[in-house]
């Protein structure tokens, strides 16, 4: 007698209980997280549910699949993608996809930062204007039609407008869109006269050179320090005050021609206060 209950013990530990299965509900109660989420799992192969009732469709889950929902959450709240968490759960290795994610980080600690130390620029003025805040950005490479001449004053511009408009009719040229017209001043410093500058107007394609004008491709500026300006030219030099203090402030250094784009020319407006030009400058 002792021998066969010595035997039916031993045969009841071979016996293996079957797991248990929660609904969907229970499972996402569980685990404090939406039913929604864990359907989005399952459609986007994370977490597949154990189990789907054909009658009803209702989704369980067993108690061993908490630490797979525990990885996800963990991998999510590190701010990796669906993707990114796909690719580990298929074997990608961890380590590799949390180096490329501390990179990321790192970018993102770079971009914020700057925008910190440009925010904090404004609020150590004593009068904090950003209606004609400071920009930086690429300037796409560019053909022009360019004419280069010395002028007596910054007035003589507006007679040199129309006489590029002119010579680039007759040559046939065809202006970019959107259009882009700019002034470079070729001389360092500021200067009341005698004054060489460079006109150019963006252009489709290059023509033959005349004896007025010259066509050329100007490169890529793949960072410029950028303001708007409105109104008369006669109060350009507060807009280039807050540029050039901008420029200063922050580190940076000229390295190219400044350009003055008149993006509402002045010689086209009934008013000066019409105006509108954006003052380009290259940094490094």
């Amino acid at each position: 007698m002792k021998h066969l209950r010595m035997k039916q013990q031993h045969k009841s530990f071979d016996i293996k209980e079957q797991p248990r299965l929660y609904r969907i509900g229970m499972f996402a109660n569980m685990n404090r997280i939406t039913i929604k989420t864990l359907r989005y799992y399952d459609e986007q192969n994370l977490l597949k549910p154990v189990y789907v009732d054909e009658e009803n469709g209702y989704r369980y889950y067993e108690a061993g699949q908490i630490a797979d929902l525990h990885r996800i959450l963990a991998l999510k709240n590190m701010g990796f993608s669906i993707e990114d968490i796909r690719s580990i759960i298929n074997g990608e290795e961890e380590k590799n996809l949390l180096q490329r994610k501390k990179q990321d980080i790192l970018k993102e600690i770079a971009r914020l930062t700057a925008e910190l130390a440009e925010v904090e620029s404004y609020l150590t003025k004593e009068n904090v204007d950003l209606s004609a805040p400071v920009l930086v950005k690429k300037i796409p490479e560019v053909i022009v039609c360019s004419m280069e001449r010395r002028i007596t004053s910054y007035d003589s511009l507006f007679s040199l407008m129309p006489e590029i408009g002119k010579e680039m009719e007759r040559l046939g040229c065809v202006c970019a869109t959107p259009e882009y017209c700019f002034t470079h001043y070729l001389e360092p410093g500021f200067k009341e006269e005698d004054i060489l500058v460079e006109i150019c107007e963006a252009v489709t394609e290059k023509k033959e050179d005349s004896d007025k004008v010259t066509f050329q491709v100007l490169p890529e500026i793949s960072k410029a320090a950028c303001i708007f300006h409105k109104g008369s030219y006669d109060t350009l030099h507060k807009s280039y005050t807050i540029l050039l203090q901008y420029v200063e402030e922050n580190g940076y250094e000229i390295c190219g021609n400044i350009r003055e784009s008149y993006i509402d020319g002045v010689w086209d407006k009934k008013t000066e206060m019409d105006g509108l030009t954006e003052i380009q400058i290259p940094i490094a």
